[in-house]
This record gives structure tokens, sequence and C-alpha cells, in this order.
């Protein structure tokens, strides 16, 4: 065996090196991918300084957010994918937050992503879907649509999480099932992970240390459902960590309806101080981070009514100056100089960075090279930014480089 390669090994041995917990934290394993991202990096000072970290402690921090958990490898919004990002050094979690036909709130990303996310399609369930399972018929894919709110609590219970996707060619419901990335596995969902109530991961995440960041999921059903309104649906999510018991300090309630946030800081104003309004395209066509008049918002203004953190997605934070450098955009700036924190969603979400991101990284594509960039990014949201924190589906990859650079 050549030195060469007894160093490599060595290096990436460093990394499986458990930080020593202090009292009161959850031990941090990041794993070999950070090495790997870092191998992957063009030479140059972030890269040595990188490299230098390499072995050294790892801790839980607030700066790493982990996105639905795990979700680059693990089925989200499971207590399996909520570990690994807490063992993986996310010092806040996030459970999406919909209801069920019988009003009671459940961790899913959307109300209507129980076909790509569960086997509901495959069980007796499926058939109250909103629109049961189609096969794909000629030019026509096939189809499901299958709500929350098409099921009560205990029928949710019943079902079997998986990873995220699903096969619009597929001619039988097993096979709509088989519809994983094919830059992502399958390896932890192969035996059952456990779905949560949003109860229920308010207990898991305590009891791994970590803080909350529910998100009140905007319904695809009118509202008032069955008597039960918007409002309710916004008090109900704040009154489960009341009766939990938790402080309002430890709570990032998000929204991407900005009446969600309003309603927060008027009714609960405790909670409604860390309040996130969350940002991207969709909820504000046309969005661009480098014209304020597609905004739909004067940054100073929401901090005068009470709203201080805003969550645009990675694109919209980000621009390449005359020299294709990658720095904040018009909108982060503003942000910042309205005293406004600033939390960036979400990394590793993009898979390969080889065809320069996708819809993450579009504002700055002509540059993004490959795994690498991963770093590069995060170094500015961090530094240049000013991000208190970023959403991750691979939290190992953000607590690696907050520990690095001294971020808690």
């Amino acid at each position: 065996m050549s030195l060469a390669h007894t160093r490599a090994i060595g290096l990436v041995a460093a990394l499986f090196v458990a930080a020593p917990a202090m009292a009161g934290e959850t031990p941090v394993e990041v794993g070999v991918r950070p090495l790997y991202l870092i191998d992957k990096m063009a030479d140059g000072p972030l890269k040595d300084v990188l490299k230098a970290c390499i072995g050294k402690p790892v801790r839980p921090t607030l700066f790493s957010i982990g996105h639905r958990g795990a979700p680059l490898m693990f089925p989200e919004h499971t207590v399996e994918s909520n570990r690994a990002a807490a063992w993986q050094g996310a010092g806040i979690l996030e459970c999406d937050v919909t209801f069920t036909k019988d009003k009671e709130l459940v961790c899913r990303h959307a109300q209507n992503d129980l076909h790509t996310t569960t086997n509901i399609v495959t069980t007796d369930l499926g058939k109250k879907c909103t629109q049961p399972f189609v096969p794909a018929s000629g030019t026509k894919p096939a189809q499901a649509e299958c709500r929350t709110s098409d099921i009560t609590l205990a029928e949710f219970r019943q079902l079997t999480p998986k990873m995220d996707g699903a096969n619009v060619s597929a001619v039988t419901a097993k096979n709509y099932l088989d519809g994983t990335a094919n830059w992502r596995t399958d390896l932890y969902a192969a035996e059952p992970a456990k779905t949560m109530t949003h109860k229920e991961s308010i207990e898991l995440f305590r009891a791994l240390r970590a803080k909350f960041t529910p998100e009140l999921k905007t319904p695809v059903v009118a509202m008032p459902f069955n008597g039960f309104s918007r409002a309710d649906y916004a008090q109900k999510l704040i009154n489960e960590y009341k009766e939990a018991g938790v402080p309002a300090s430890d709570v990032w309630p998000q929204s991407f309806d900005i009446a969600d946030i309003r309603y927060w800081i008027a009714h609960e104003p405790a909670f409604g101080a860390q309040a996130v309004y969350l940002i991207d395209d969709e909820t504000i066509p046309g969005l661009d981070g480098m014209n304020p008049s597609s905004w739909g918002f004067d940054p100073a203004a929401l901090k005068r009514e009470g709203i201080n953190y805003v969550a645009p997605a990675i694109t919209f934070l980000l621009t390449l100056d005359a020299n294709g450098k990658i720095v904040p955009s018009r909108l982060a700036r503003a942000l910042k100089a309205a005293d406004i924190k600033i939390i960036a969603w979400s990394l590793e979400r993009s898979g390969p960075l080889t065809d320069g991101g996708g819809w993450y990284f579009q504002s700055v594509s002509k540059v993004i090279r490959g795994g690498g960039d991963y770093y590069t990014v995060l170094d500015v949201l961090a530094k240049d930014v000013g991000a208190t924190g970023v959403f991750s589906d691979w939290p190992a990859t953000v607590s690696y480089y907050a520990s690095c650079q001294g971020l808690r």
C-alpha cells in the first residue's frame, strides 16, 4: 500500500471519530460526505481551512437545520430521518404541518403528497384518495392524488413512508411507488420507517435535544374545512408547543403565507417574534433577487410590523458580480440592511451539481461545476449574506462547516 493511500485512509477514518459530547448534547457523526465534497473543491483558501478541520470535533449547531430530517437518504418526515439529522449535528429540526380528516396535525411536506411519500396507493386506503391511482396509458402519465385530509389519523398511522417520488410511466400501483431519484437511495426505506404526528415530532426533537421549526403548510382544501378555519389551524400548531411546555424561544414557526405570520404576531407574540416568512417564486410570482419591484414587499416595512425572519430559497440570495464571483443578491443585502435575520433553503436538495445545480442555484449556475460548490455557496451564505441558519437535506455538510468556522 502506498504512503498516499495510507494517508487517504487516515483522513477518511478521522471523520468517523465521534465528537466528545458535552452535557446535554447529542453526539455527532458527520460521516464521509463532507470529506468527499471538500475533495471535490477547487484548490484555494476555503478548501485549506475545511481540510484543516478534518478529525476535529463537530458539535450540534443551530446554523444546521434538518430539512424534513435528512431526506437525501432517509424517507422525509420520519422518526428515522430526524434521528439521522440530529446525529449529524442539526440543532433545529423541521416538521411540515398539515392535517387529517379528523383535524389532527401530522408531519408531511404537503397536504397532498401521500401518493409520492407513502405506500397508500397500494393499500385499501388508496380508494379514499381524492384521485385514486390511474395507470399510465399511451402518452398519458399515471395519476394519483392522496391527501392527509382524505383519511383519519388512525388511518394515517397505517401508512408506510417511502422516499419521495413516483414512476409516472407505471401501469401498476406497485410500480408507481418506484420513483426514487437515482442520486438518492432506498437503503434506509427497506425496513419500514415511522410517520409522525406533530405532537410526536415535538417529543422526538426534544429527546434529541434539538429545537423546532414547524411549517404551516398551505391547505389544498377549501377553508374552513369542516368548521376548521385557517386561524384555528395556525393556533393549533402553537397550542401543541404550549401544551408540551416548549418555550417560544425554542420555536421558529414558518409559513409561505404572510397572513399566518401576522396572525402569530398578533395572537401569539412570543412565538410570532421568531416566525419565519418563507418566500419563493411560486408564492411570489416573478420573484427575482436582483429586482426589488418583483419582491412584493419592502424589507423595512416587514421589520416595522414585527417580522424578524425571512427565508428565501438559496437562488434568490445569490448573484454573480462582474468577475463571475458569487456574491449576495440585492434582496439579501436589503434584508440585512433592514435588520431581518435570513434563513436559506435548501442545501443538498439538488443532487449532483454537475448540471449547474438546478432550480436552487439558477442565479449562479454559470459557475456551479460540481459537489465542491456546495461549500463554496455555503461559505457565501454564512459570511457574506449573513444567514443565521441553512436548511439541508444532509445536515452533516452544514454541521461540519459550522463547527469548522466556529458557528454555534
